[in-house]
């Protein structure tokens, strides 16, 4: 027996002419000359099937699907099955090209089934014909369907209009939902359906434990089907007597709210699960003109457009979120009864699902998380680059392939840096140069572009750190303003010379070597915090202004390094801190990662809790102040009964630990 297949080599395609070949049947695949290559993939899957499985050269978009004469010749009269599988099954795909593929592509494949004299025309049509029609749509309702702007929609239906008015053949129609992996081995060609939420549950499930509780949507109802019981009912129905001009309704009789469904495979990714759900239609209050006014407002269109955009889901699917559609199926069940086929329940197949998903088609998988990918022949600034977290830092990105630009006060300390980075076989150029001058940091960057052309990285790392309690400083006002002048208006006036060229290239990423002390603000800093949290609140400004013209900002939230810039202070001779070569690969995260803030698990820590609690955070970082008392500030009180011993107590030691990398 002969068996003609449209769209034989895609995702519902391929295993159906595995179920076909596995009937003995010979099997007829439609190829494009430009997808021969994706036949001899389905062709290596199915090689014990040998001559039996045969490509067929033709187009979808060409009357009679592009058949030649003596391919037309050869075959009629000898097709007993024509399965028409091909179409577009996305719905962010352009209309036009959707109503060519699924429209006019069906019409050429009904005239190509007649002019070969099939004995069945098989349609596989999809319950997106419902439109958005509000209840139950049993498998005998068709005109019923509500109408939907959705390009897919609407082309699936007129799709089956083709079918059932002007089919000359005998027909036969399924409709399967959304069709998701095999149940046993959760293959699937492409993010689809459900699989958009998948993103989303990873980064849940990278910054909450899984027994945290969350608050969602339960949105509207999905139904999700497995490719193989797809397969697996339509080889069934398609040769069961009596049933020509029937449609069926291959779906899940069991049908999923959005949280539900969230819920399902959070519990498959060991996710958090969102144990509050409530129905959108709390928010049914606010009138429906005025919902739609506020859709339609730019800055919110455009904030709606970076989430989906973040989470991988294209604008068409932003509308299927409320449908609400429940798809009957009491036919095709009566009808494969005693068969043994029957939907599997998704909880019994979601890991699978999620497995698939994570090693094969997780969108992260294709982006280049490499250092070496993401700096390469690019031109790194390093401010502060002739020691310590910057000097680290160069090496990293030097051995990745970047091109370092280091600069600094001391042409001794550049000149070692520069050797030591060149023995490693890195490309590094050094400028002395005194940051602290405004004038001098604008010929800086202005003989750096003269010299390497556009900047692409700058990290603004070189600063000065004072610890000195507020009391203390009363006559030292001195101390703020020379702090400000390095750590802010320096990296300030270094990436205002910078953006333009940024700007104009729509690609660069400014690095702040910031504080955890920001987001916790310790004792005896406020200098030195006041300099980060300005530079902080500027960057996150800029950020806004610039976001869509791809240009990066990340502050990075450093706890204490052991640099010489703490050396001359020693009470932190003690106290565990960052090594460079770890503070270098925090840099490295945010260069690959790109977020906003970076910070080590105890500065988040203390940004919850200063947040949540301020009062009695301000109570525990007084007790560090006073635990930790210097001896030159004792001595101004009470001359030397209070004096710091030379060795630290077993208090302070045990608070150090407690705090790695805190400031005090």
């Amino acid at each position: 027996m002969d068996t003609f297949v449209t769209g034989g080599t895609g995702f519902i395609g391929r295993f159906l002419v595995g179920k076909l070949l596995d009937r003995g049947e010979t099997v007829h695949v439609l190829v494009r000359p430009g997808s021969q290559a994706r036949f001899e993939q389905l062709r290596s899957r199915y090689a014990a099937a040998g001559e039996r499985l045969r490509a067929v050269s033709g187009d979808l978009a060409q009357p009679r699907l592009g058949l030649s004469d003596a391919a037309l010749q050869e075959l009629k009269g000898k097709v007993r099955h024509f399965y028409h599988v091909a179409a577009i099954y996305d719905v962010g795909a352009n209309a036009e090209v959707q109503q060519v593929a699924n429209v006019e592509g069906t019409r050429n494949a009904v005239r190509a089934a007649e002019a070969l004299g099939a004995g069945c025309f098989h349609h596989v049509s999809s319950t997106a014909v419902a439109g958005m029609y509000d209840g139950a749509f049993s498998e005998d309702m068709f005109d019923e369907a509500a109408g939907s702007d959705i390009p897919y929609f609407k082309t699936k239906h007129d799709a089956e209009v083709v079918v059932r008015k002007d089919c000359q053949v005998p027909w036969r129609i399924y409709r399967p939902s959304s069709v998701v992996g095999h149940s046993q081995s959760g293959e699937i060609d492409k993010i689809d359906g459900p699989y958009y939420g998948f993103t989303l549950l990873k980064k849940i499930r990278r910054l909450l434990p899984p027994w945290f509780p969350l608050i969602g949507l339960e949105l509207g109802r999905f139904n999700v089907v497995p490719v193989d019981y797809v397969v697996d009912a339509m080889d069934y129905l398609a040769h069961l007597p009596g049933q020509d001009g029937e449609c069926f309704h291959l779906v899940d009789p069991e049908h999923y709210s959005g949280g539900e469904l969230l819920n399902i495979f959070a519990d498959a990714a060991h996710a958090p699960r969102f144990t509050v759900r409530l129905d959108s239609k709390v928010f049914s209050f606010m009138p429906a003109g005025l919902t739609t006014m506020l859709g339609k407002l730019p800055p919110i269109k455009r904030v709606g457009a970076s989430i989906m955009h973040s989470l991988g889901v294209p604008p068409g699917a932003a509308g299927l979120l409320n449908w609400n559609t429940r798809f009957e199926s009491r036919m095709t069940r009566k009808a494969l009864k005693g068969s043994g086929i029957e939907c599997p329940k998704l909880p019994s197949y979601a890991h699978r699902l999620w497995y698939y998903w994570e090693t094969n088609l997780d969108p992260a998988l294709f982006v280049d998380n490499s250092l070496e990918g993401n700096v390469r022949g690019k031109l790194v600034i390093i401010t502060g680059g002739g020691t310590g977290i910057g000097l680290a830092a160069a090496h990293r990105l030097a051995r990745a392939g970047a091109r370092i630009v280091i600069c600094g006060r001391t042409l001794e300390k550049l000149e070692e840096a520069q050797k030591a980075l060149q023995a490693e076989g890195g490309i590094c150029h050094i400028y002395q140069a005194d940051l602290a001058d405004m004038p001098a940091c604008d010929r800086f960057i202005d003989q750096v572009m003269a010299d390497h052309g556009a900047i692409d990285i700058l990290i603004n790392n070189a600063g000065r750190s004072i610890r000195r309690a507020v009391e203390f400083a009363y006559e030292r006002f001195h101390d703020y303003e020379r702090t400000m002048q390095i750590n802010f208006y320096s990296p300030l006036r270094l990436t205002l010379r910078v953006l333009p060229g940024m700007s104009e290239r729509k690609s660069g990423h400014i690095i702040n070597i910031s504080s955890m002390g920001v987001v916790g603000p310790p004792p005896r800093f406020s200098a030195y915090i006041a300099s980060k949290s300005a530079l902080e609140g500027f960057t996150r400004v800029a950020e806004t202004e610039f976001v869509d013209r791809k240009i990066h900002f990340t502050n990075i939230n450093m706890p204490l390094v052991r640099t010489p810039m703490i050396g001359p202070t020693k009470a932190y001779d003690y106290a565990p801190t960052l090594t460079p070569e770890e503070a270098a690969e925090m840099v490295v995260d945010a260069i690959v990662h790109k977020r906003s803030r970076i910070m080590s698990d105890m500065g988040r820590f203390q940004q919850i809790w200063n947040v949540i609690s301020p009062n009695t955070y301000a109570v525990a970082m007084n007790s560090t102040f006073r635990m930790f008392e210097d001896p030159h500030e004792a001595k101004d009180k009470k001359p030397a009964a209070l004096e710091a011993p030379a060795e630290p107590t077993s208090e302070q030691v045990a608070m150090a630990a407690l705090l790695k990398g805190v400031h005090y």
